[in-house]
């Protein structure tokens, strides 16, 4: 039972080392195919400057200043695509959990649609205001 213990610790660690190993040596083959010269590297400003999704950076370039807004669409879609997250295998065993997890799981929706109804009201969902 002990061997077992360590087995899965060993498995983790495995899997913990491989997650290093492979980045870092993608990184230095990147950087020794520098020196032997497989990979350019022809610096421009053009290669050099901000891009942002096709659209040409306006203002100085360290210092772009984003429209909150893009946040508060992500954070709402986090949200409600956990929700889903947390819908799915509790839909899948309904039959199993009874009457008692049907509230569990009302109650939960319910909060959901109440942080809706609170941004909606607040108007964070239109982009115009």
């Amino acid at each position: 039972m002990l061997d077992d213990y360590f087995r899965q610790y060993g498995l983790i660690l495995i899997l913990t080392i491989v997650a290093v190993v492979v980045p870092v040596g993608m990184l230095m083959l990147s950087w020794l195919f520098t020196f032997i010269r497989i990979r350019p590297s022809k610096p421009s400003p053009v290669k050099s400057s901000v891009y942002e999704c096709g659209v040409e950076p306006i203002g100085p370039g360290r210092w772009v200043q984003f429209n909150f807004r893009y946040y508060t669409y992500a954070l709402l879609f986090v949200i409600f695509d956990v929700e889903t997250v947390f819908l799915y295998p509790w839909a899948i065993r309904f039959k199993q959990l009874g009457l008692f997890a049907l509230f569990e799981m009302l109650v939960f929706v319910l909060i959901l649609v109440v942080g809706l109804a609170y941004a909606w009201r607040k108007r964070a969902l239109e982009w115009e205001q």
